[in-house]
């Protein structure tokens, strides 16, 4: 893609997963990328195969050094590093605290830094990795649905706000990705997420076709579109399905 090669790229939370198969690709397409990652060997590992540069570190805090690496400037920002928190409306303060500051404040946070340059230039693009937890919801998994739900708010209010600056804003929404995240999700992802599961490498693949098209909303999983349609439509009944699926649930880990 010509907007892709030669252009400054970062990637938050690259030692793996999505990030890892976003690093790949864009580096694939010829773009100078930093890898970002909290774990420094898998965030070098991942540059070294790519050729890249491993900045680690808190994704809320990498914009800075990653623009000095990439020589002043950054062309594409993929907040992608998230943490999936399970748990329910009384999960500890922290574990809702940590959930807001890493899947919304982080993105936040690089935005303000990166706003600036971008609208004086009149040109960037910035990749927000939601899931489809955000346009539905997941059972077991209050904090993560919510902030998650943020997330794509955000990247929302970044696009309708900035578009006619240059701003060009993506959010990916997969469901099932074979990750450690989904590992981590226990019975609730064996129920809803595993049975369709995906490589990271097809969420890649999902973003560069939207890129291609300018397309705000990036579904690897194409369901999801009739789920967010079924959902708009007629929620209570939405939320009475989703409902038996917690009954499922429930009636499994009991």
């Amino acid at each position: 893609m010509s907007a892709v090669h030669g252009a400054g790229v970062v990637v938050t939370g690259a030692g793996g997963g999505i990030g890892a198969a976003l690093a790949r690709r864009f580096a694939a397409e010829g773009a100078r990328v930093v890898v970002n990652d909290l774990d420094a060997g898998k965030a070098a590992a991942v540059a070294d195969e790519i050729g890249a540069t491993a900045v680690p570190g808190d994704a809320s805090l990498v914009v800075s050094e990653a623009r000095d690496a990439l020589g002043g400037t950054v062309d594409i920002y993929c907040a992608n590093a998230g943490i999936g928190s399970g748990g329910d409306a009384f999960a500890d303060e922290d574990v809702w605290a940590t959930a807001w500051d890493v899947n919304v404040m982080a993105h936040v946070r690089a935005s303000r830094v990166l706003l600036p340059d971008w609208l004086e230039r009149g040109a960037g693009r910035f990749v927000s990795t939601v899931s489809a937890a955000g346009l539905l919801t997941m059972i077991g998994a209050a904090p993560y649905s919510v902030t998650k739900h943020g997330a794509l708010a955000y990247a929302e209010w970044l696009s309708l706000t900035y578009r006619h600056r240059g701003l060009k804003v993506h959010a990916i929404c997969p469901q099932g990705v074979r990750t450690d995240m989904l590992a981590a999700t226990g019975s609730a992802g064996e129920l809803v997420l595993t049975p369709t599961a995906i490589e990271p490498e097809a969420v890649a693949d999902a973003l560069f076709d939207a890129m291609a098209e300018d397309r705000f909303l990036v579904l690897p999983h194409p369901e999801v579109a009739g789920f967010y349609e079924a959902r708009a439509g007629d929620p209570d009944r939405w939320l009475s399905t989703m409902n038996h699926i917690q009954q499922k649930w429930e009636g499994g880990a009991g």
